[in-house]
């Protein structure tokens, strides 16, 4: 068991255990990338985005060439496809029109019912414009109900939006209307006389010239009410001038309106001459709002000949606008009836909609799980690494310390007799005597030789190129006139193949061998042998000392720490049999 514990605490534990958490790491990311991958096709699948633009366009075309009913036929289809939390926008955007047409139909009920259900969701969408538009149909709405103090709430709610200065220019005329619905008029010509002086608000002429009319044509019939008739005839016949020039001539009617209450008092001809006219744009025009307005205005103030005629008409286009109504009425009730019929037909794909929104939510806690095995796995990891590191800090400074320690060992066994003996004989002795002086250069000749050996031991090992030539050459320097070193197969190993690190434990081990047989044996012949078999170098020692067969037990422990050395490399350090023929030594590492 404690054997067990000890190798949790290796580094080749924690190397294991770092390479396992790596493959779960990557094991947790392919299966989020799975998921991802699933919830994007679940996504698609539930968008309906590109079929309700195209929805949409058809609409908007239907609408641009007056074919409302059509429009709004496809404005529904697409509005059935509209997720209001995913299609925020086009949501708002379909029910605004249907409003609007709705509101141009004169079904002022029904096109408020669906502005007011695009008031929730304004609060998600940044852009101003599709809250300026809801408020301003709903305005508009209660307007045309005669319910004038909520439609002043509601065009002060579009003031009060941060949108554009056509926007801006365009509500305060439709709050200055409903002023004058009131009949406050000063209040109006105080929101009024301020638009003249604006400069052009839009990017279309055409637009501010248009609304630049409505503006002075509303600003004349205050002025007329507040009895200064030569300031509301001026802007009134501006306005009328400018609608005449205007390819749409919009408002005219209510231009010809006001001039007609102008004059019917003070010139009853000539606001008979405008009510003709009033009448002949809406023959144009066929616009039976306008039309009845006109004919109203007609009937009041001629008398002649078509006096009946004009009374018929008003009584044909009133019937007509009743029947309008209840057309409207008709066809939403059967909107409502068809939409009742397409939800019942799209019950299952809601189903399945609702069933892939949960599976999104269940993959969504899977996820959740997963961020969390992750988490955990990267501070583990963390963990261990800096458990490695500082495991590998710790045996480099524990290796430092041997080092250390060997070296001073070292200089303590092989100088320090030899130091305190060289000081002692020249404390003890005539130096100017030839002969001492001869023994004293040779003792000091002795320790610079063991310290050159010594540092030279510890001193960098060259990896390059060079290296083979290193090798040898530390190899020989144990040569001596006594001491003969045979080498074998050194060129037969491609020595640029191997590894830095090999060639710097094989040097040392190679090195640290010598000077411990150097110290406890005494052979005049050995001989070194490479070889490579089944991709491990092999190194055979062997030499003659014959009378060393207990110093060779010696040597054995003295090469702990050559065995040591040669373990960093995967490698073997086998001693042979002691024999009568001397020491025999194989050393192997994979190449």
């Amino acid at each position: 068991m404690t054997k067990f514990f000890q190798y949790l605490k290796s580094k080749s534990f924690l190397r294991y255990l770092i390479v396992f958490l790596c493959f779960l790491l990557t094991g947790c990311f392919i299966l989020l990338y799975s998921y991802f991958n699933v919830t994007t096709i679940k996504l698609k699948k539930i968008n309906n985005s590109q079929e309700i633009k195209r929805l949409s366009d058809s609409a908007d075309i239907y609408m641009d060439t007056n074919r409302k009913d059509s429009a709004i036929y496809f404005f529904n289809k697409a509005k059935k496809l509209c997720d209001p939390k995913v299609n925020t926008i086009d949501y708002v955007y379909i029910l605004s029109c249907i409003a609007e047409i709705q509101m141009n139909h004169g079904n002022f009920i029904d096109s408020e019912d669906h502005a007011n259900q695009a008031i929730p969701y304004l609060k998600y969408i940044k852009n101003p414009r599709y809250t300026w538009i809801v408020y301003n149909i709903i305005a508009i709405n209660h307007a045309n109900n005669y319910d004038d103090n909520t439609a002043i709430i509601y065009f002060k709610k579009c003031l009060a939006l941060n949108s554009s200065a056509w926007r801006r220019y365009l509500a305060t005329n439709n709050l200055a209307a409903s002023y004058m619905n009131q009949g406050k008029y000063e209040e109006a010509i105080a929101l009024l006389h301020p638009l003249l002086a604006q400069k052009p608000v839009s990017q279309y002429e055409d637009i501010d010239t248009v609304n630049y009319a409505f503006v002075i044509d509303n600003l004349g019939f205050c002025y007329f009410k507040q009895k200064e008739y030569k300031l509301a005839l001026h802007y009134m016949n501006e306005a009328l001038k400018i609608r005449l020039n205007e390819p749409t001539q919009d408002g005219l009617v209510i231009n010809y309106i006001h001039l007609i209450k102008y004059y019917e008092k003070s010139n009853p001809k000539l606001a008979t001459q405008y009510a003709k006219s009033a009448y002949a744009h809406t023959l144009k025009t066929k616009n039976a709002k306008d039309e009845i307005r006109a004919l109203s205005m007609l009937i009041r103030h001629t008398d002649d000949k078509n006096l009946k005629t004009y009374s018929k008409n008003y009584i044909r286009l009133i019937d007509s606008s009743i029947a309008t109504q209840q057309k409207i009425k008709d066809q939403s009730i059967n909107i409502k009836y068809d939409s009742k019929i397409d939800k019942d037909e799209n019950l299952q794909l809601k189903a399945d909609k609702a069933e892939d929104e949960l599976e999104l939510e269940r993959q969504k806690k899977r996820n959740i799980i997963l961020y969390v095995i992750i988490g955990f796995t990267l501070n583990v990891l963390l963990i261990l690494i800096f458990k490695l590191t500082s495991i590998g800090r710790k045996n480099k400074n524990e290796a430092i310390f041997t080092s250390e320690s060997r070296i001073s060992k070292k200089l303590h066994d092989e100088l320090a007799n030899e130091v305190h003996h060289t000081i002692l004989f020249a404390e003890h002795n005539d130096l100017d005597n030839e002969a001492n002086k001869e023994q004293f250069l040779n003792s000091l000749e002795t320790i610079y030789s063991h310290t050159r050996r010594i540092s030279k031991e510890n001193s960098i090992i060259t990896t390059d190129g060079n290296y083979e030539m290193t090798l040898k050459e530390m190899i020989s320097e144990f040569k001596t006139e006594d001491q003969n070193i045979l080498i074998h197969g050194f060129d037969g190993i491609l020595w640029s193949k191997l590894e830095k690190n090999k060639k710097i434990v094989l040097y040392r081990v190679l090195q640290e061998f010598f000077v411990n047989v150097k110290k406890h044996s005494n052979p005049t012949l050995i001989s070194l042998t490479f070889k490579i078999v089944d991709k491990y170098v092999i190194i055979n020692y062997i030499d003659n000392d014959t009378e060393s067969g207990n110093e060779n037990l010696f040597l054995k422990n003295e090469l702990q720490n050559v065995e040591s050395r040669i373990k960093t490399i995967n490698g073997t350090l086998i001693f042979g049999p002691n024999s009568q023929s001397g020491l025999k030594v194989s050393f192997s590492f994979p190449l």
